[in-house]
């Protein structure tokens, strides 16, 4: 039997290896970055996959490596690359372990442009080059967020993601309440809180963040200490006032996702309009009686809520819940679902329901997926946002007016 050194060398003479030098060159796009078996984009910018241990990834690693352990790799490569014709590049600490997973994705797995990084990051820091150092997580976030790291697709990248992230709840009520609990208990960095009601005994049916206690007091307080009391890392910013055209635009910038959970066409519209402008997605959800609605706006990569609401419904067709009740639970269903699509966007993981319209109905226990397409006619996202100025609109138009006209 072959001993550990002769097992490399074997390996090493059978596999493609590349100096860091030209590892260098491709990422940085030089026309001399060139792959050994072919050239064009994807062989001068490989994919660039780390193969060691999580710890010495997170001591640093090359930018835009993806991490995949050689304990792993079996499992988890085709989430780096599924197209087994593409350029990669594999880095370890000295260029032993990426040798033997470069074989492994040859001769086993199938890909046909594998290279290992000759000398590992040892040699890569050695020369000078830029090195990432992510953002390191306490002993307590390790041990509160394990579940998360543990996951290919969230991990410490995508931890770190939810960490750095804000996202604005509109409302602190039904949907607001779950969507606040989960994405506080998820670790988003921070959480803006716009609502200017205070609680009531009937919100507590549904509206699980408030209790009994907490009868009287503005929702936004109430729910900031139920955030607090849940992790005490998230930063919480109240907005104890009604969203409208004189403050939406100071309130929502900044933000890098919005939760709508408003109750009234006016606000969404204005809501719509405004964060088109902005490019910043909307997680939206209605709910009544026993029946769900959630979509996601992503400005530009899909429809906007213009597009699929071109006029508000008559009355008579969008009762409230105050007027037509709701079943308790409802909120809870489609808030949680507000919270993993957030999550989502923040990681940039799965498939959001961008272009699409989730129904659920709870008597059924039925979801149903519907596609909608961008209006190429819409007043809003059919043109670029730039050319969508305040001084042109007047600032912003009556959207009270243009939803009473629809009724």
């Amino acid at each position: 039997m072959a001993s550990g050194a002769e097992l490399i060398r074997q390996v090493k003479e059978r596999i493609k290896e590349i100096d860091p030098r030209d590892v260098r060159e491709r990422l940085d796009g030089s026309p001399n970055g060139t792959s050994a078996n072919g050239s064009g984009p994807d062989a001068q910018r490989p994919v660039v996959v780390d193969v060691r241990e999580q710890h010495e990834f997170e001591e640093g690693h090359i930018p835009g490596a993806v991490h995949v352990p050689r304990g792993h790799l079996e499992s988890r490569i085709e989430g780096a690359s599924a197209d087994r014709s593409r350029a990669m590049v594999l880095y370890c600490a000295s260029g032993n372990r990426s040798a033997l997973a470069a074989d492994t994705l040859e001769r086993q797995l199938g890909y046909e442009n594998v290279e290992s990084m000759t000398g590992g990051i040892t040699l890569w820091k050695d020369r000078g080059y830029d090195v990432d150092v992510p953002r390191a997580l306490t002993t307590e976030q390790r041990s509160r967020y394990s579940r998360h790291l543990l996951l290919p697709e969230v991990g410490l990248e995508g931890q770190i993601k939810l960490l750095e992230s804000k996202v604005l709840l509109l409302g602190a009520g039904g949907l607001g309440s779950p969507v606040a609990l989960y994405l506080a208990a998820a670790g988003v960095g921070r959480l803006g809180l716009v609502d200017d009601d205070v609680v009531d005994v009937s919100n507590l049916q549904r509206q699980v963040i408030h209790t009994g206690s907490r009868v009287g007091e503005p929702k936004v307080d109430s729910a900031e200490q139920a955030i607090r009391d849940l992790n005490p890392d998230v930063e919480v910013v109240k907005y104890n006032t009604r969203l409208d055209a004189s403050n939406i635009m100071e309130i929502i910038e900044g933000y890098d996702v919005i939760v709508d959970g408003v109750d009234n066409f006016p606000t969404r519209y204005l809501l719509n309009d405004a964060t088109v402008r902005l490019q910043i997605p909307v997680v939206s959800a209605s709910i009544l009686g026993f029946d769900g609605q959630l979509a996601v706006f992503k400005p530009y990569d899909g429809p906007c809520y213009r597009c699929l609401y071109p006029t508000p419904p008559p009355a008579e067709l969008a009762p409230s819940c105050g007027a037509n009740g709701v079943l308790g639970v409802l909120p809870g269903t489609m808030g949680l679902l507000q919270a993993t699509e957030v999550i989502k966007l923040v990681t940039g993981s799965g498939d959001p329901l961008v272009g699409r319209l989730m129904l659920y109905d709870a008597l059924a226990t039925t979801f149903t997926d519907l596609k909608v397409r961008r209006d190429p006619e819409c007043p809003i996202c059919s043109r670029d946002p730039e050319s969508i100025s305040e001084e042109e609109m007047g600032v912003f138009p009556d959207y009270e007016a243009f939803c009473a006209a629809a009724g």
